[in-house]
């Protein structure tokens, strides 16, 4: 009979160092530094996202700035400009440029010719069709391409966008110059060259 009581008594005292555990590792886990919501702004026709990631060394920003648009026929799409206080930042890189939107008619592939702009110019560059992305097209990243079309952003009320001389869209730029601007406080890099 001592035998039983004795387990009984470990199995007892192991259930009751669980019970005592739980609420510590419960309030531990609930201390841990659960990760900010992105910060959203919107500038105009565009919306800023500023996303913070610690990776226990740094503090890594994603800054990103968006339109929505519509095409011609009516499909949506969306400009996009992404940045990460890791890249090269201005004057060195700027942000990248993509394009979203569901149009089968538009050109697949690497090194598409395309042209961004209004009536009071046109900055010509390239895009690539991203593979597996299904309707994404992002700027081949040149440091003096993308500065002159992110110029041509600033100037344009509306940006005209070509490929291989199919109409992509014309997009609304209003709000664009304060969004930028946004996206510099944000992550870290002067603006000045695009939006003074």
């Amino acid at each position: 009979m001592m035998q039983i009581f004795r387990v009984a008594g470990f199995c007892a005292l192991g259930v009751l160092v669980t019970l005592t555990d739980l609420p510590l590792s419960a309030a531990l886990a609930q201390s841990a530094s659960t990760p900010a919501a992105p910060k959203t702004e919107t500038f105009g026709m565009w919306s800023t996202t500023v996303d913070e990631i610690d990776t226990g060394e740094d503090l890594r920003k994603t800054c990103v700035a968006s339109t929505a648009f519509l095409d011609a026929s009516g499909t949506s799409g969306t400009l996009t400009l992404a940045i990460s206080n890791g890249d090269a930042l201005p004057p060195n890189g700027y942000p990248t440029l993509v394009i979203a939107m569901k149009n089968k008619d538009l050109p697949t592939g690497e090194n598409i010719p395309a042209v961004f702009g209004d009536s009071n110019g046109k900055v010509k560059a390239t895009v690539n069709a991203m593979a597996g992305a299904g309707g994404k097209w992002m700027l081949n990243n040149k440091p003096e391409i993308s500065l002159a079309l992110l110029r041509a952003m600033r100037r344009a009320s509306a940006l005209e966008v070509i490929f291989a001389d199919i109409p992509v869209a014309t997009i609304s730029m209003d709000g664009f110059t304060k969004a930028y601007r946004s996206l510099g406080v944000s992550c870290g890099f002067p603006t000045g060259d695009v939006a003074p």
